[in-house]
C-alpha cells in the first residue's frame, strides 16, 4: 500500500461519485495489495440469442445432450464457451 486512503463521510451518491472521479487508486494501492474474491451469488448477464440451424443439426444437438444428461441449450453453450 502507497499510502492511506481515508473516505470522508458523504451525504448522497452525488458526492460519493465526485469523490471516487477525482482521485486515482493507483495512488493508494499496489497491484500486490489485491486479494481475491468471489460472488457466489451474482449470475452471469444473458441475453436471448436467435440462431437459424438445420432441423437435422438442432436434432443432432439434442441426441448428443441427451446421451450426456444435460438441456441442449447448456450443451450449446459449453461448446460456443469452448472456443473462446
Amino acid at each position: 500500500m502507497k499510502k492511506q486512503l481515508n473516505l470522508p463521510h458523504f451525504n448522497n451518491e452525488d458526492e460519493e461519485r465526485d469523490f471516487w472521479a477525482q482521485i486515482n487508486l493507483a495512488d493508494y494501492y499496489e497491484p500486490s495489495d489485491a486479494e481475491p474474491v468471489s460472488f457466489p451469488n451474482l449470475k452471469p448477464t444473458t441475453r436471448p440469442l436467435s440462431l437459424h440451424l438445420p432441423i437435422y443439426m438442432i436434432d443432432r444437438i439434442k441426441e448428443r445432450a441427451n446421451a450426456l444428461g444435460m438441456p441442449y441449450q447448456a450443451l450449446i453453450k459449453s461448446k460456443l464457451g469452448e472456443l473462446l
